[in-house]
């Protein structure tokens, strides 16, 4: 359920963009060539082709619901047929950066507390953006680990599909400090949910130190690079990232998981306070 409730926000979203281009069109006025303002106006912001294709594929659905579903008194669709929406090639997609700790010490003292907290969870973790923005205080005490575990389903909703994401004593840190602000996200910003880290407080605190090129997404990178920079296995790397693989359960040993904090802490100044695990 709240997945849905998440892509029905991030679905708004982009309606709210695209009403601007075509809020006033009939259905049977929509496709690729009155789209094309929209297409031009989001690139000249600089959007890449991944962001605009989110915006073509909720229109494509829409598109496809009013031709196959949606029926008027008489049965009859919407529209007779729906326009084919081409999406883009992801060429223009960014090669993934690595924040040195100089660099992330610049960047991060020029975020707000809410996004800041987020942003070293993020970097500590290798979570996706997403998973950060719903994280949620629920779950159960995982053996041996000494603390709170969070649940968080998959976009499929499927409990296999959770997985298990070590927190090393920075991250750990960082999810105590908001405990209890909020009765059910982990990250708020007066009193709700943010919704996505790549927002105008990341973007103008990365301009004003001269990192304009450093996504969100690139946190991740920053993760994975220091676990390899580390000598941490490549399985372990597999595992702590997230990335779909045979190993990856929400049932490992006690052997394992000591073995992944282990792991997850050499990413970490910090370093001698305890570790735990949350499922997400």
């Amino acid at each position: 359920m709240e997945s849905q409730k998440s892509s029905l926000k991030d679905d708004a979203l982009q309606l709210k963009i695209l009403d601007k281009y075509i809020g006033d069109s009939n259905l049977d006025l929509v496709h690729m060539g009155t789209l094309q303002p929209f297409i031009q106006a989001r690139r000249t912001e600089g959007v890449k082709n991944r962001t605009i294709n989110a915006a073509l594929e909720v229109v494509r659905h829409i598109l496809n619901l009013a031709a196959s579903e949606w029926c008027d008194e008489y049965g009859l669709t919407r529209l007779a047929t729906a326009p084919k929406i081409k999406l883009f090639p992801l060429t223009d997609a960014d090669d993934p950066y690595h924040l040195s700790w100089a660099e992330q010490d610049k960047l991060f003292k020029e975020l707000p507390e809410h996004l800041l907290q987020m942003a070293v969870f993020k970097v500590n973790t290798g979570c996706r953006e997403q998973k950060v923005c719903s994280l949620r205080w629920e779950g159960k005490a995982y053996p041996r680990t000494g603390h709170q575990c969070f649940c968080h389903s998959s976009p499929s909703g499927e409990k296999q599909d959770r997985r298990v994401v070590v927190l090393n004593s920075e991250a750990k840190s960082i999810v105590e400090n908001p405990r209890g602000r909020h009765s059910e996200y982990v990250f708020t910003y007066r009193r709700d949910r943010m919704l996505t880290m790549n927002n105008t407080a990341w973007q103008k605190g990365r301009k004003r130190v001269g990192l304009n090129h450093v996504r969100i997404h690139d946190l991740k990178h920053t993760f994975g690079y220091r676990l390899r920079a580390a000598d941490v296995s490549y399985e372990d790397r597999e595992d702590l990232l997230g990335h779909k693989s045979r190993r990856m359960t929400t049932h490992y040993s006690s052997a394992n998981l000591a073995n992944l904090i282990a792991a997850a802490e050499t990413v970490c100044d910090s370093g001698s306070r305890k570790n735990h695990t949350v499922i997400l």
